[in-house]
């Protein structure tokens, strides 16, 4: 690829789960609904000619990717929760960079929620 084709982007909105995360001890006694939002970037473009699963990523195998590694545990921080699911994604072979955004509704009174966005790329994944 070079870099007069810019990286294609595949977005996962708002996949919610549930999982233990927060520093204080009313958030550390239950698991609290999480809602992510997940970009993708991958040069798609065998697969724009092919029309076939293998020549992309499968969005469906990220998803269940991301939630065996988040339902059930335990985070302080969603900055961690965003590097585990960045994680998740780059260890994908065709995904070059990620954007992981995390939504924490409620987190705040008097705010919807608090949300986190990082961007990690296969660079970073390797260090």
């Amino acid at each position: 690829m070079t870099d007069e084709h810019p990286l294609d982007q595949l977005h996962i909105a708002e996949l919610r789960f549930t999982c233990v995360v927060g520093v204080n001890p009313h958030e550390q006694r239950e698991a609290q609904e999480v809602a992510a939002h997940v970009t993708l970037y991958a040069d798609l473009s065998a697969a724009c000619r092919s029309d076939c699963l293998e020549d992309t990523v499968d969005y469906k195998a990220v998803k269940l990717d991301i939630l065996a590694a988040v339902r059930g545990k335990r985070f302080n921080l969603i900055e961690h929760l965003a590097q585990r699911i960045a994680d998740v994604c780059l260890a994908r072979q065709k995904v070059r960079r990620v954007t992981v955004t995390l939504e924490k509704p409620g987190a705040l009174t008097g705010a919807r929620s608090v949300w986190v966005r990082i961007t990690r790329g296969t660079q970073e994944a390797k260090t």
